[in-house]
């Protein structure tokens, strides 16, 4: 029981990673509060979760909004008396395509989750943790965090600058007994690459993605894993950590597998990509 009686906030908790993250959390005895948008799909993860375990909240929540982020943190304190772990996991990516094509609006609402999303919940946790002496902030970083996307520029960008703003935060807690860390998941399959949004014109330059998916991607269970243990103790005095799981190793080795597979002739595993092209 890795996080026993520890208290955790997952934002973006109600489906993919984050919901997967919550599973793993209440297996090793953590006590569980998810968050985001839309309220059905909270109350079917509040449902598929309380069959785990009683010790998990579900609230509604806009992470763009730093009123509705401090009512997170204050009814986690209410439900539960604490405040150990806070992971920022609420993320969209926005549609794929040149960046002159995509509205205004699409490309605020990317930069509204990712980075305000993030900053809203990083302060919010930091203050309480400098209240009561330590705390975890988790920020959830991904592919553009170390170089440009093209033709994804609002993600990727929003995700460099949740490394630099991660590692400038770990920077300004030093010896603080509060751990600031980076997490990259690598891919998934999740709905944020299995249903995609595209600008018309754009749709072959996502031809390749069901291959990509198929050698280098993982289930959210896998990543999941990886952040209980960031959330443990094992973490403790680690302030600054960042982890990746698309390592090298495993980038070689799912490109190895897929040589193989196609020089046996066996056929491709099933692994649909749901585009929606916008005008």
């Amino acid at each position: 029981m890795k996080l026993l009686d520890k208290v955790i906030v997952i934002t973006g908790g109600s489906r993919g990673l984050g919901l997967a993250m919550a599973e793993a959390m209440l297996r090793q005895g953590a006590k569980v509060v998810i968050a985001g948008r839309d309220q059905a799909s909270l109350e079917q993860a509040l449902a598929q979760l309380k069959r785990q375990s009683s010790h998990v909240l579900a609230t509604t929540c806009d992470v763009g909004d730093l009123a509705a982020i401090e009512a997170l943190r204050d009814q986690t304190i209410a439900q539960f008396g604490k405040l150990d772990v806070w992971i920022n996991n609420a993320g969209v990516a926005g549609p794929y395509g040149a960046t002159v094509a995509i509205h205004p609006r699409d490309y605020r609402r990317v930069i509204d989750t990712n980075i305000f999303g993030t900053y809203h919940g990083s302060i919010t946790a930091l203050k309480h943790f400098q209240q009561q002496g330590h705390g975890k902030l988790i920020n959830l970083f991904g592919r553009g965090d170390t170089g440009p996307v093209p033709f994804q520029t609002a993600y990727g960008a929003s995700k460099s600058w949740v490394r630099n703003f991660t590692l400038a935060l770990a920077k300004e807690h030093r010896n603080q007994a509060i751990e600031v860390l980076g997490f990259n998941p690598g891919l998934m399959t999740t709905d944020m690459l299995t249903d995609v949004q595209v600008m018309a014109g754009y749709e072959a330059k996502l031809e390749a993605l069901s291959t990509i998916l198929r050698m280098w991607g993982n289930p959210p269970s896998v990543p999941a894993q990886k952040a209980v243990w960031l959330a443990s103790k094992a973490t403790d005095g680690r302030n600054g950590l960042t982890i990746s799981l698309l390592s090298p190793p495993r980038l070689l080795l799912g490109a190895l597998k897929e040589v193989i597979r196609r020089v046996r002739g066996k056929p491709a595993p099933a692994l649909p990509i749901k585009m929606t092209t916008i005008d």
